[in-house]
């Protein structure tokens, strides 16, 4: 049996916001498996869901650059927070951006394309930045997005620089209205899943084991009620449409600009004063580090160990 530590009943206890005793319970429950403790407790209405920007971290930069119709958005890791501020890892990252509309945003051919301005790639410009900057650098991931009429809005969140922050969004919202209305209101949009953080456009593209993850904790609660199980699985449906949907599917959630309507009624307002039927077809968010883990040292235990006391 996992032993269970109070450094892991501290960490679940941030996570979740859960009592002490509750988080040790939960851990007992899941072997030591955080994400399933998180899971239990939840199941308990002992915890809010927690946010996955809340479980990761990472350092470098979220470029952005966007056109009309065609929009870009990189993530460029390094190891401290201290080389984003650095202007030779600026201009790297936003030249890397620049490349995506031209070759796409597969990671392995924008690591061979050749790195402007130069005659090495881009693999090789990250490992010279390496040596010169003296941290582990590396490109992540990249998006591409387009729209053949319309406009692809863009977004950077906790800006370092121009085009350059923790946060970028794109939206492509296709539309023959008037084009600068559009990009108006589309950077509304990306701002609003910049602080939103929805997980799909519509239900139907949100992952099946997610709506299950989600579909089974609503059940175990619904069950607890005593209710007929056909009166429970409409609880767990309603829940699913009212709740949850409405949490992390994009047309769905309460529009954060005005605090009201919901995303997809402001694109029906925004009509009357574009012009046009607009059509939220694509986003994308990236936030730094999201899904990486950070490794936290334990600094007591290194001077410990240098010491020589351990």
């Amino acid at each position: 049996m996992t032993t269970i530590t109070a450094s892991m009943v501290k960490d679940l206890r941030e996570k979740t916001g859960a009592g002490m005793m509750d988080c040790k319970q939960a851990l007992s429950e899941a072997n030591g498996d955080i994400e399933a403790a998180i899971d239990w407790l939840r199941a308990k209405g002992l915890s809010k869901a927690a946010k996955k920007s809340d479980r990761v971290a990472a350092e470098g930069l979220i470029g952005v650059a966007a056109t009309a119709t065609k929009g870009a958005v990189v993530e460029v890791n390094a190891e401290t927070d201290f080389v984003a501020r650095n202007e030779q890892f600026q201009e790297m990252v936003r030249n890397i951006t620049t490349l995506v509309p031209e070759v796409g945003d597969d990671v392995a051919k924008i690591q061979a394309a050749t790195y402007p301005g130069k005659s090495v790639t881009v693999e090789d410009q990250i490992k010279e930045s390496i040596a010169t900057i003296g941290e582990n650098m590396a490109l992540r991931r990249a998006a591409l997005v387009e729209v053949s009429e319309g406009v692809v809005a863009a977004y950077v969140h906790n800006k370092i620089s121009d085009d350059l922050g923790k946060i970028g969004v794109l939206v492509a919202l296709e539309s023959s209205g008037d084009k600068d209305k559009l990009m108006a209101f589309g950077r509304q949009i990306a701002m609003h899943i910049a602080a939103a953080t929805p997980l799909a456009l519509t239900p139907d593209e949100l992952d099946a084991d997610i709506i299950a993850k989600e579909r089974a904790i609503y059940l175990e609660q619904a069950q607890a009620s005593g209710k007929p199980q056909e009166i429970v699985e409409k609880m767990v449906e309603g829940r699913l449409r009212k709740e949850y949907f409405q949490q992390v599917v994009l047309l769905q959630q309460t529009f954060v600009i005005d605090g009201k309507a919901s995303v997809e009624q402001a694109v029906k307002e925004a009509e009357k004063e574009i012009g046009a039927p607009i059509k939220v077809t694509r986003f994308e968010r990236f936030a730094l580090g999201e899904g990486i883990e950070k490794k936290e040292d334990d600094f007591a235990a290194e001077v410990a160990a240098a010491a020589g006391t351990n």
